[in-house]
């Protein structure tokens, strides 16, 4: 009886929090479909709005080129600094020196180091290289992702080193080994790595903010701050439409590479 008392507890426990965390997602779809009034009143119900909030967002925003300006930021960014980040804790784990480990340490003290202390100094170094407004500037600040150097090198610990001498026995070169043997064989810590990436580049609003400043380069995080402040009167309906949109892409690669990101964040190796 105890037993049973004590299962009831913890599954009607996991239940109630379950609800809790759905909530706000529900609340932001089913805000789509009503009107900024009834969403102030807190309509929790499904209304008939969803096509005229639709409408009414894509007829004063050029919604799809937003997007795009987003993935192409996000997908470039993603690649580059999965490819930079990795090669670079690659090296520092398989190639150790004493300078190596004090660079190494030094990364790991920059971490600390909040983004918006960094603002003025960027800004001078992009408009010096004319990059300002420019979706490139977002790219290349986006690489350099000390946080996943430190996440590879933690998996790159558990790579045997035998397979890596028996490779260069056998002739193979240091960028052959990383892309033909470490690469297919890690694949669930890329897995995990691209979607911290994705999240964090797709999220990004301050560096976007600094740097992106005409209409026509806006990013979704853009649109929305924009959506929230242009007016006076809050168009709860067109911004819970935008965040939904802008929901989507983090949501279907997470669906797509879930089993792949619990996966690597335990440092699983495919041997």
């Amino acid at each position: 009886m105890r037993k049973f008392l004590f299962v009831s507890f913890k599954y009607c426990s996991l239940f109630f929090i379950s609800l809790l965390s759905i909530f706000p997602f529900y609340w932001m779809v089913v805000s789509t479909t009503n009107t900024t009034n009834q969403i102030a009143a807190g309509k929790l119900t499904v209304g008939n709005q969803l096509m005229n909030n639709i409408e009414q967002l894509f007829s004063a925003y050029d919604i799809p080129l937003i997007m795009w300006n987003s993935l192409k930021i996000t997908i470039l960014s993603v690649v580059l600094s999965l490819v930079v980040t990795s090669l670079a804790a690659f090296g520092f784990e398989k190639f150790q020196t004493k300078t190596s480990e004090r660079i190494y340490s030094l990364l790991l003290i920059f971490m600390i180091v909040p983004l918006a202390s960094l603002v003025i100094p960027l800004f001078k170094m992009m408009a010096g290289f004319q990059l300002v407004n420019n979706p490139l500037s977002i790219i290349l600040l986006s690489i350099n992702n000390l946080f996943l150097i430190f996440f590879f090198r933690q998996n790159f610990k558990s790579f045997p080193d035998g397979i890596l001498d028996a490779s260069k026995i056998e002739g193979a070169g240091d960028y052959t080994i990383f892309f033909k043997i470490v690469v297919p064989m890690m694949k669930s810590t890329y897995a995990a790595g691209a979607i911290y990436s994705f999240m964090n580049t797709w999220n990004s609003y301050l560096l976007p903010l600094i740097f992106l400043q005409t209409e026509d380069k806006f990013t979704m995080t853009l649109l929305i701050s924009s959506l929230s402040t242009e007016s006076y009167v809050a168009n709860y309906n067109i911004q819970m439409i935008a965040i939904v949109i802008a929901t989507f892409p983090t949501l279907i690669l997470f669906m797509l590479m879930q089993k792949g990101f619990v996966k690597g964040m335990t440092g699983s190796l495919k041997l």
